[in-house]
C-alpha cells in the first residue's frame, strides 16, 4: 500500500530552502518516491490554512518512505533545512 510523506513548513531562509529544494527530488527518485504536491496553491475549504509550503511524496509503502527519510542521502540534505524552514512531515498511508 503506498504511503505518503507530508511536509507542511514555514520558510525562514529561502536562500538556504532553495538548497534543499534543489538536493532533494534526487533522493525521493532513488527511493521509488514521487512528488503529488510540491508547494501549490491552497484553497482553505475548512479551518486554518497550513502556515507556509505543503508538499505530498508519495512511496510504495510505509517501508520505503522510513527508508528515504533515513537513509544517507536525505540526511545530507535535510541538514540544509535545518536552519532554514520550521515545519512538520509525517506519514500517512495510502488506501488500497
Amino acid at each position: 500500500m503506498a504511503a505518503y510523506v507530508i511536509f507542511q513548513a514555514d520558510i525562514t531562509d529561502q536562500e538556504q530552502y532553495d538548497r534543499y529544494r534543489a538536493a532533494t527530488p534526487a533522493t525521493i527518485a532513488a527511493a521509488g518516491g514521487r512528488f503529488i504536491a510540491r508547494g501549490g496553491a491552497i484553497t482553505v475549504l475548512e479551518g486554518d490554512a497550513p502556515a507556509g509550503r505543503t508538499v505530498i511524496v508519495e512511496f510504495p509503502d510505509r517501508g520505503a518512505a522510513l527508508d528515504w527519510y533515513h537513509g544517507e542521502a536525505y540526511r545530507t540534505a535535510r541538514a540544509l533545512r535545518v536552519n532554514a524552514a520550521n515545519g512538520r512531515m509525517y506519514i500517512v498511508d495510502g488506501v488500497d
